[in-house]
């Protein structure tokens, strides 16, 4: 039987490359897989839905749930991060902790981006630092003119507008015209002019937080084009196998030590400090492991006017994917 040919966009990660290689087969299927970075993935996805699986934001995938339900996903999450060291302070505003930032003009390149979404979220439960408290201008961190790729429509007392259509959120951190950005990527003006990060020991601020809320941050989830989806609902068991299968691979070659297969010198010592904090199945997938976290992302998302509802975390992904077969 002829196998259904798949275009799959998502990133070179260490955990995706035996699907991009070969080495894990997703049953059934011929992968054409287009490692591209994130953002084309995500604009091409969700203006032109150009593949039939991808890499999708997870908070842009939530924000598609009460639009027009374009895509349905799979509990696999190729990205994941803590995210307190992407709060970056101007060198000429006068923040010094979280509840500085009350009251201030905060830049982010897209209002709906996940990373912004957790790092809001955080700050009202863990610094008392209000969502509607701050001032938000929105617009390309590097380039002139980046708009949100995907509607949002928030509540009057939100305070969001759009920077001027030649500025950059990177350099508008160094000339003081916003106070604090918001942002999954690290500016280019990091250092310049005193442009820095709100926390100063960022490793040891998420070891605290994740042994507190038990919380690895979600960024990005795999999704399915719907129409593809409805057609082949065999899909999403055979990819989270495959993705599972990938992953393990990466989870093994990072025990190995006779022999570092990544160029970190220290990496065994950093897993073993990594596995005694976190555990074993540290970057897991699958609905039941990361229920806490997909719910405290899903209130964020609601709290913040991106979502008419609060969903359920079962809401997000296909029924196929939240059982398995046993022997």
């Amino acid at each position: 039987m002829a196998k259904l040919t798949l275009s799959l966009s998502c990133w070179d990660y260490d955990r995706t490359r035996a699907i991009a290689d070969g080495r894990v087969q997703v049953d059934g299927c011929e992968i054409i897989y287009q490692p591209l970075v994130v953002e084309e993935t995500f604009f091409r996805m969700l203006r032109y839905r150009d593949f039939d699986v991808s890499e999708m934001s997870l908070s842009s995938y939530t924000r598609s749930k009460f639009l027009d339900d374009p895509f349905i996903a799979i509990p696999v999450f190729p990205s994941r991060t803590f995210r307190h060291g992407f709060i970056f302070v101007s060198g000429k505003s006068d923040i010094n902790e979280p509840k500085d930032l009350i009251g201030k003009k905060i830049g982010c390149p897209e209002y709906q981006l996940t990373a912004p979404v957790w790092i809001r979220g955080i700050l009202q439960d863990e610094y008392g630092v209000p969502v509607d408290s701050v001032k938000y201008l929105i617009g390309g961190e590097e380039q002139p003119g980046r708009d949100e790729k995907i509607k949002v429509d928030l509540p009057p007392n939100f305070d969001l507008k759009p920077i001027g259509p030649t500025d950059t959120l990177a350099q508008m951190l160094v000339d003081g015209d916003i106070d604090a950005m918001y942002s999954a990527r690290v500016p280019s003006t990091l250092g310049t002019a005193g442009v820095h990060r709100l926390f100063d020991d960022v490793v040891g601020t998420e070891k605290a937080y994740f042994a507190k809320t038990k919380i690895f941050p979600i960024m990005h989830v795999v999704v399915i084009r719907r129409d593809v989806y409805e057609k082949h609902r065999w899909l999403a068991q055979a990819l989270y196998k495959a993705f599972v299968q990938a992953q393990k691979i990466t989870y093994h070659d990072l025990e190995e030590g006779a022999a570092l297969k990544t160029m970190l010198p220290w990496v065994n010592w950093e897993l073993a400090e990594t596995k005694a904090l976190m555990g074993d199945d540290y970057w897991s997938y699958g609905l039941q492991k990361n229920q806490h976290v997909l719910d405290t992302f899903l209130r964020y998302s609601y709290e913040q006017g991106l979502s008419k509802r609060k969903l359920d975390p079962a809401d997000l992904f296909a029924p196929e994917t939240l059982e398995a077969f046993t022997i």
